[in-house]
Order: C-alpha cells, then sequence, then structure tokens
C-alpha cells in the first residue's frame, strides 16, 4: 500500500478559473484575425515575417529564460505574443534575419533580463520594436505599399537580404512596378513630411491600395473588444489612452487647424490603438489600481501626441509606452485605494476634543498616548 503524498503551496489556495495560460491564449486567438488581415495585406513577406520572428521568440524563450519553471515553460503563449505582437509593428519587407534579431533582443533582454514572465519592467516586444529601430533606422523605415499584385507570389525584395548586407532598394522595386516611391510611406509620414492627410475610410478599413498602412483599426478594436467582455483585459487603459490623445489633439487642433491635423486622423493614423489595445495593457508593465490605469493611460496619450508633433519621429507610441512602463510603479504608488472608512476615521479624529479610543487608531498613535490622556479630556490650558 503506498502512502498518499499530500502536497503544500503557499497562499492563495483558492484558485480563479482564469489562469495565466488560459489568458495568454486568449489573448493569441485574438491576435490572430489581426495577423491573418496583416498576411492579406502584404502577402508572403508579412506571413514569413510574422513566423520568422515567432520562432525567434520561442528559442530566446527556450534557451534564455529556462525551462522547467513557470517563468520557463512555453506553454504559457508570453512568448508567442510577443512575436505576433513585434512582427505586426515592423515593416512587412523588413529584413528576415533583422526581425529574428528583434525577437531574440525582446526576450532576452525585454523579459528574461528581469526574471521571465511577470517580472518584466517594459513590454518585451516594445524593447525589440526599439533596439532594431536604432540599430537599424534605415531598414525599419522602409514601407511598401499594401494590396500589391503578386504579393502571394514574391517576397518584396528587401525581406531575403542576406545579414549584415544592404537591403534591396524598395524604392527601385516600386520603380520597376510603375509605382511612386512615395507611395510606400506611412500615412504619419506623409503628413509629417509632405502634409497629405489620408482619408477616413482609408485610415480605419486599411483597404486602400498603393498606401503603406499597417493592420485595420477597426479590426484591432473588435479584438479587442473580445478579450474586454471576456476580462482578459481591462478597458480602463485603452479607453484612457484614446481619450487622452483624441483631446489633446483637439486642443491643438483648434489652436491651430492648419498646422496640426484633425484629431481623427492622429488617432487612427499610426499604431496608436494596436498599442493601446494590446501593448499599453500588459498586466505586468502597467499599474493594477483603477485610478492609476486612468493616470497611465492618460499619460501615454499625451506623450504619443506630442512626440508625433514636436520630435523628428513621425510616430510615437512606442516610447510613449515605454517611458509610461518606467513611471508605472510610482503611479501605482501614489494613487494606492484609501481603505474602507479610513476618511471618516480621519475626520473624528479632527472633531473628537480627546483621543480616540486606541483601539480605532494606529498601534504608533496609541502608544504615543498615555493612559491619561487617552481616556480623560484635555484640560483646559491656564
Amino acid at each position: 500500500m503506498t502512502t498518499p503524498l499530500i502536497e503544500i503551496r503557499s497562499a492563495p489556495h483558492v484558485q480563479g478559473p482564469k489562469s495565466v495560460e488560459t489568458i495568454m491564449r486568449h489573448v493569441v486567438y485574438s491576435l490572430l484575425p489581426i495577423c491573418a488581415f496583416y498576411v492579406f495585406q502584404y502577402g508572403i513577406s508579412a506571413l514569413a515575417s510574422i513566423a520568422v520572428v515567432t520562432a525567434a521568440c520561442l528559442l530566446a524563450e527556450r534557451f534564455f529564460v529556462g525551462t522547467g519553471t513557470q517563468a520557463g515553460r512555453l506553454s504559457d503563449y508570453s512568448a508567442v505574443i510577443t512575436g505576433l505582437l513585434l512582427a505586426l509593428t515592423l515593416p512587412p519587407g523588413f529584413p528576415l534575419w533583422m526581425g529574428a534579431v528583434a525577437g531574440l533582443v525582446a526576450i532576452a533582454l525585454g523579459k528574461a533580463l528581469f526574471g521571465g514572465i511577470g517580472f518584466n519592467v517594459f513590454n518585451p516586444a516594445l524593447v525589440g520594436r526599439a533596439f532594431v529601430q536604432a540599430a537599424f533606422p534605415t531598414a525599419i523605415a522602409t514601407y511598401t505599399p499594401s494590396f500589391l499584385a503578386g504579393r502571394f507570389t514574391e517576397f518584396i525584395p528587401s525581406s531575403l537580404a542576406w545579414p549584415l548586407m544592404v537591403p534591396a532598394d524598395a524604392a527601385a522595386w516600386l520603380k520597376a512596378k510603375n509605382l511612386d516611391a512615395l507611395a510606400g510611406a506611412t500615412p504619419l509620414a506623409k503628413w509629417k513630411f509632405d502634409g497629405v492627410v489620408a482619408n477616413a475610410i482609408d485610415l480605419l478599413t486599411s483597404i486602400s491600395g498603393n498606401m503603406a498602412v499597417g493592420p485595420a483599426p477597426v479590426l484591432i478594436l473588435l479584438c479587442g473588444a473580445y478579450l474586454a467582455l471576456r476580462r482578459f483585459m481591462d478597458w480602463r487603459i485603452p479607453l484612457a489612452i484614446i481619450g487622452s490623445a483624441a483631446l489633446t489633439a483637439w486642443l491643438l487642433y483648434a489652436f491651430d487647424a492648419l498646422r496640426y491635423p484633425n484629431p481623427f486622423f492622429m488617432l487612427f493614423s499610426g499604431g496608436l490603438i494596436l498599442g493601446a489595445v494590446y501593448m499599453a495593457t500588459d498586466m505586468a508593465t502597467s499599474p493594477v489600481t483603477p485610478k492609476g490605469m486612468w493616470v497611465y493611460g492618460a499619460l501615454i496619450g499625451l506623450l504619443t501626441v506630442v512626440i508625433r508633433y514636436y520630435s523628428g519621429l513621425p510616430e510615437g507610441v512606442m516610447y510613449a509606452i515605454l517611458i509610461a512602463n518606467a513611471a508605472s510603479p510610482l503611479i501605482e504608488k501614489v494613487t494606492q485605494p484609501v481603505p474602507f472608512g479610513r476618511g471618516v476615521l480621519d475626520r473624528a479624529r479632527k472633531r473628537a476634543t480627546y483621543p480616540l479610543n486606541p483601539g480605532y487608531i494606529s498601534r504608533e498613535e496609541a502608544s504615543a498616548v498615555t493612559p491619561k490622556k487617552r481616556f480623560l479630556p484635555n484640560k483646559p490650558k491656564k
């Protein structure tokens, strides 16, 4: 007869039905339609980019984070999410070997360096994106138009560039297809450097050809709504980001409509919606207090508009989220909720003519009061 084993675990002993694996798996499910539409826009180059970047993240998770522990298991889907989000932030013609570098850096520096899942300070996908933007500025700024003919049968030339070699000239490739090189610029780049504002339908649906656009914002919002309704994501952060960016853009537009674009363009012309729904809501890098979520989101929206308007970069979502990630612990500290009844007790202390019963005050306050002063009214001074 075998002796039954007794498993002893630390608190909490009552666990909810939503585990880390469950939440992450549903996030992956919600990202699949977005990735499918991205492949429909740019063809096999986008598909290869998603596959290579995600595979690099999984390999980095396996070798840098380690196995045998909760932090190093591939089954928690966290590395898959990092790879999918990172690939969606890169140009579809980004050289595949550079995408692999981005995936390795995202996990190694953005996650493993801090101890694995739940311990990272910054969003890993944005860490990888920031690294390759600094290391390969020309390649990451080279976009191609969407819905090109033959996108499912041929790669964008720059995708297959050899490591440490100059990528193929995308401008020459566009010219060979009788397309203006400017058509490969993003809507934000066209506005910032050429003063061209895209129309609303192109921005919302991303179905216009000859235009370098990312995943459709409408599709991202629908997938984010699924996560919010299933309570796998807190809706406060995306709403605060979008509201703050819209308010800031509206104030500047009202101040000078000729210089600044309308708020609608500012919301849907770049990666703001993707960052607000999927990157800023990372549970490990965002505040957990309700007030902190509003402050955190408002900071991201404000910084995004400021960076877009007043810096040399057309996009600012990445830096805005990384800055807010760094400020997240401070935001949590200053937005801690007040315990129930604390305000009533503070007001009662102020109105009392003598100190309250020590059973209703803190231990430090009770030890600083003598028994006579504790229970007897204060004597009037002569």
